[in-house]
């Protein structure tokens, strides 16, 4: 019995994270640019029961073990705003910001102005271009960034956007505000790479398929809950007996 409430608790812990990755993904259905990330589990079967006296048959013990959250790269619905400094990534390339911690990447094109000119996304990082940041003057006017990525003004063209992508994206690390950090350099996005101005990239989060999840996700927890219960009741009952029994 003490076996079967470690293997309950252990798959409660996992189902605990998984419950913390839907919510995260449902908070973040309306953010532009954002990717979800799935729960991963898989089984660890322990050689043998703790007691010997199982038959050989009885004695594997199955528990789950996280294997992590990857990320869903899926490209998110295009929608066009009409905004010039809005842009639309397109396959699993990545904007470069600066930020306290260093440079970051990000998929979030609604790009704005902040006070002291420079390119900035709306959470208020830096966003790099391929010769450092992008700044405009305080008498221009008309900014746009075009499909290659160039950004201009009235005055003329002021930068490019610098655009990178990773071997293995999938990696990637999720720092808040839309932001990931990389275990590994960037590399850069091919010649020719195409951005979709004027529109923005939503969120891949399925709804409704994390509803579904998540309502899973609670019934299992609960059966589980009522499984080691059970289990604690039963064991209860032994002592119990076995006080009697021994009186």
């Amino acid at each position: 019995m003490e076996n079967a409430s470690l293997i309950g608790l252990s798959r409660q812990v996992a189902l605990s994270r998984e419950l913390d990755v839907i919510a995260n993904n449902m908070s973040n259905v309306g953010t532009s640019g954002f990717k979800a990330r799935s729960a991963r589990f898989s089984e660890f079967v322990m050689p043998k029961a703790k007691a010997e006296a199982f038959k050989p048959a009885d004695q594997a013990l199955s528990y789950v073990i996280d294997k992590g959250t990857p990320l869903d790269l899926s490209q998110g619905a295009t929608e066009f705003t009409g905004n010039p400094l809005d842009v639309a990534l397109k396959g699993d390339n990545f904007l470069v910001v600066q930020t306290a911690g260093g440079e970051r990447y990000t998929r979030a094109g609604s790009l704005t102005i902040n006070r002291q000119g420079q390119l900035v996304t709306q959470s208020g990082q830096t966003v790099m271009g391929e010769a450092g940041p992008i700044t405009f003057g305080n008498t221009e006017f008309d900014m746009r960034i075009a499909a290659d990525g160039t950004v201009t003004s009235d005055q003329g063209t002021r930068g490019k956007l610098r655009q990178v992508r990773f071997a293995n994206p999938t990696a990637l690390v999720s720092e808040g505000t839309n932001l990931f950090s990389s275990p590994t350099p960037p590399q850069a996005v091919p010649a020719g790479t195409r951005l979709e101005p004027g529109s923005i990239e939503r969120s891949n989060v399925k709804a409704v398929t994390e509803l579904t999840r998540l309502m899973e996700v609670q019934r299992a927890y609960q059966n589980v809950a009522n499984m080691i219960s059970r289990s604690d009741d039963l064991r209860s009952k032994a002592i119990s007996r076995l006080a009697d029994q021994q009186a």
